[in-house]
C-alpha cells in the first residue's frame, strides 16, 4: 500500500503489484481500484508492474470538498506516476470515467512517459446528448440519477448495478456476492465525491482531447452497455483515432472487468506484449504529420484487430 499527495494535498491510495513494464489501471465509478484486482493480479503474474490507485473521493482515498474535475483528475493520475517513478513506456488502461483521466492526461500533461493507452467501458469521448452529439445520453438521465442517490443513494446503486452487469430477472453473469461487493464499495464513496465525479464524467467534452491520442490505443466496448451506450463513446473515439483498434464484446453489459475478466485479461497482454506494436509507435512525436500518419496507417494494417474506420 501507499499513499501518493496530490497537489492540492489530498491523499490517495494506491497498491502496486509486480515487477517490469509498469501499466497503471484507473477504475470507473463508483468502485475503488479493488475492482481491478484479478487483472491487476495477471498483470503482475505476466511480468508487468501493474499499479491500481482509489480515484479521490472514493475506495480508501480522501474525500476532499472539491476537485471532482478532469484537469484534476489527470493531474492526480501525474501524482501517481510521480510517485511510481514510471516515466517511460507506460501503459494506462481506463475503465468507464476512468478513460476520462487518460484523454485529459494525454492533452494537460502531452502523455508524458506513455507508450500506450486502453479505454474499457469508457465515457470517452463525450457522454451527453446534444445537438452535436445525437448519440448521446439524455441530461434527463444523470437529473434522475442525481435525485435517486441525494434521495436514496443504497436503494439506487442496488438497481444501477443491475444494469451495470448485466443482471436480468433469468440469469445473472455476477454473483450475488459480487453484486453485494461492488455496493458496498459505491456506499464507501462519500455522497458528494460520487454526486460531483458523476456530474464530471456526464457532462466533459473530451472530443478536444482526442488529438493527443498519438500512441497505439486499444478499445474494448460491450454491445449491450447500457450505462455507457456504445454508439456516442466507443465508436466514436474508433472513428476519430485513426489507429485506434476497437474490440467489440458481443451481448456484453458494462462491467466487463467482472463478466469477461479471463476475456479481457487476454486481450490486455496482447496488447501490451505486442512489442512490435510499440516500437513502430516510438518516436512519433519527432515525425512529420505525414510520416507519422504512414506509420500508424502501417501499424493498423498488421494489426489483429481490425480498425473500424
Amino acid at each position: 500500500m501507499h499513499i501518493i499527495e496530490a497537489r492540492d494535498g489530498t491523499h490517495l491510495w494506491s497498491k502496486c503489484w509486480g515487477e517490469g513494464r509498469p501499466v497503471v489501471l484507473i477504475h470507473g465509478w463508483p468502485l475503488s481500484a479493488d475492482s481491478w484486482d484479478p487483472i491487476t493480479n495477471a498483470l503482475a503474474d505476466a511480468g508487468y508492474k501493474a499499479i491500481a490507485y482509489d480515484r479521490r473521493g472514493f475506495g480508501r482515498s480522501m474525500q476532499p470538498s472539491g476537485g471532482y474535475d478532469y484537469d484534476t483528475f489527470a493531474d492526480d493520475l501525474a501524482a501517481v506516476l510521480a510517485h511510481y517513478d514510471a516515466t517511460d513506456d507506460v501503459a494506462l488502461v481506463g475503465f468507464s470515467m476512468g478513460g476520462g483521466e487518460i484523454a485529459r492526461y494525454l492533452s494537460r500533461h502531452q502523455g508524458k512517459g506513455v507508450s500506450r493507452v486502453a479505454l474499457i467501458s469508457s465515457v470517452v469521448p463525450y457522454m451527453l446528448r446534444t445537438d452535436d452529439n445525437p448519440d448521446g445520453v439524455p441530461q434527463s438521465t444523470f437529473d434522475q440519477m442525481t435525485d435517486a442517490m441525494l434521495k436514496d443513494r443504497a436503494a439506487f446503486f442496488t438497481d444501477f448495478f443491475d444494469d451495470f452487469f448485466g443482471v436480468g430477472w433469468v440469469s445473472s453473469p455476477v454473483s450475488e456476492e459480487m453484486l453485494d461487493v461492488a455496493w458496498f464499495t459505491a456506499m464507501q464513496a462519500g455522497l458528494r465525491p460520487t454526486l460531483a465525479a458523476a456530474k464530471a464524467f456526464a457532462t466533459t467534452d473530451f472530443r478536444p482531447d482526442l488529438a493527443s491520442f498519438k500512441v497505439p490505443t486499444l478499445i474494448i466496448h460491450g454491445t449491450a452497455d447500457k450505462t455507457v451506450p456504445i454508439e456516442a463513446t466507443a465508436r466514436a473515439v474508433a472513428r476519430a483515432v485513426p489507429h485506434a483498434q476497437l474490440i467489440e464484446y458481443e451481448g456484453e453489459a458494462h462491467g466487463v472487468f467482472a463478466t469477461q475478466t479471463d476475456r479481457l485479461t487476454d486481450d490486455l497482454l496482447a496488447f501490451l506484449d505486442n512489442d512490435g506494436e510499440r516500437s513502430a509507435f516510438a518516436g512519433l512525436e519527432g515525425e512529420t504529420p505525414e510520416a507519422r500518419q504512414d506509420i500508424i496507417d502501417e501499424v493498423s494494417r498488421q494489426s489483429l484487430v481490425t480498425p473500424l474506420v
